[in-house]
């Protein structure tokens, strides 16, 4: 029998979310990670698409989570395509929602405007194309000096695409000590 997610220190709100949506088993690749992503460790997880690894990360850091500043997210995912940033926000959004916390997808072909006035109201946890998150900060309209939880999703796909350039840069601007997770 597989493990619940209470169990692996899930919050209790959290588990109430996912029941609602039918989720109520737990893949093995979150229950390798959630308890270390918990704990504040960093990470490095690999598994097929399909196999729960946005829920594997993005739950620990959700719950983790303290308040951020206007345009001072304190948790970024960076993932290599605009529609991956949706998709991994949406899924995220509901467990969000029920612990109060602030999520944005920035990426590219999307009206900057918009992106800026959404970091300017707050945003805890941002989904991002590492281009934008370059073009925001070269503006002065996103800081990452707070950023506290590091996701690089689909590590490999990003290598593969020419992003670990971009990646390091940003990297380099995270400020003080933060949790890095290789998805």
């Amino acid at each position: 029998m597989s493990a619940e997610f209470s169990s692996l220190g899930i919050d209790e709100s959290i588990c109430h979310v996912l029941a609602e949506r039918g989720i109520t088993t737990v893949f093995a690749i979150q229950e390798m990670t959630i308890p270390d992503i918990l704990a504040g460790r960093d990470v490095c997880g690999k598994a097929k698409t399909g196999s729960g690894k946005t829920l594997a990360f993005g739950l620990p850091i959700v719950q983790r989570l303290r308040r951020a500043a206007p345009g001072r997210p304190t948790a970024m995912a960076l993932v290599p395509t605009r529609e991956l940033a949706v998709q991994v926000r949406d899924e995220l959004l509901p467990a969000a929602h029920a612990l109060g916390v602030r999520m944005a997808a920035i990426y590219g072909g999307d009206p900057i405007d918009k992106q800026i006035k959404q970091l300017a109201s707050g945003v805890d946890f941002a989904v991002c194309t590492p281009g934008r998150v370059i073009d925001l900060i070269e503006r002065g309209d996103l800081s990452v000096a707070d950023v506290e939880h590091v996701v690089i999703d689909e590590a490999d796909r990003m290598a593969d695409m020419g992003f670990l350039p971009q990646v390091e840069w940003i990297l380099r601007n995270v400020e003080g000590e933060h949790q890095t997770l290789l998805f």
